[in-house]
């Protein structure tokens, strides 16, 4: 057999493979669960690629922003441009530091969270996104049990990303995909301040 027999015959082998692998995937279709994690940025940023990606399909989407608060963000100006399309909540009150009162950072995860379960449960949106969640996490303004099971009672058409640092090991092992952002370079680490329209 000569070198382009072998190759055509190794990529008949893999096509087969692939499509069994496709048939078995379309016979087990259901929302999937995905962590963006990791010191370096971008994880949210991802998250909001996802979000036009199912615009771009006709789908619905729920946000719940747990530690953002009141501040004013691109994306959030972006996605008002659809309010039939994205249901947006950011319920957070600002970073665990500006409000420096942990009964109060407690009540709003917990209330930030229950908007999301219910969003996750409704059958209403093809895609949750519960930025910033894994913050609430490491603090343990949540449990992470308690979100786990938020999650194994979403609808079947509803896929969840979860973003932040620090993600919960049980989240990562219970997740279907898992997205670990690295920081290599910030130009904060030579004083350049956050820029609209990059950062935020």
């Amino acid at each position: 057999m000569d070198e382009a027999d072998d190759h055509k015959t190794r990529m008949q082998a893999l096509k087969a493979e692939q499509d069994a692998k496709r048939k078995a995937s379309a016979d087990a279709a259901r929302g999937l669960v995905l962590v963006h994690t990791g010191n370096g940025k971008g994880k949210s940023s991802s998250a909001f690629g996802v979000i036009i990606r199912a615009l771009g399909w006709g789908q619905r989407v729920g946000v719940v922003q747990f530690i953002k608060g009141k501040w004013v963000t691109g994306e959030r100006r972006f996605f008002d441009r659809f309010p039939d399309e994205v249901t947006w909540a950011t319920m957070g009150e600002g970073f665990t530091w500006d409000t420096q009162d942990r009964d109060r950072d407690i009540a709003a995860a917990r209330v930030a969270f229950a908007k999301g379960a219910e969003m996750m449960a409704s059958g209403a949106f093809d895609l949750v996104v519960l930025d910033e969640i894994n913050i609430a996490l490491r603090y343990d303004y949540l449990g992470v049990e308690a979100v786990i099971a938020g999650l194994a009672a979403r609808s079947a058409r509803t896929s969840v990303i979860l973003t932040g640092r620090d993600a919960k090991a049980e989240l990562i092992a219970y997740a279907d995909l898992v997205s670990d952002m690295v920081e290599v370079k910030h130009p904060f680490q030579a004083g350049i301040k956050a820029q609209k329209g990059i950062d935020f």
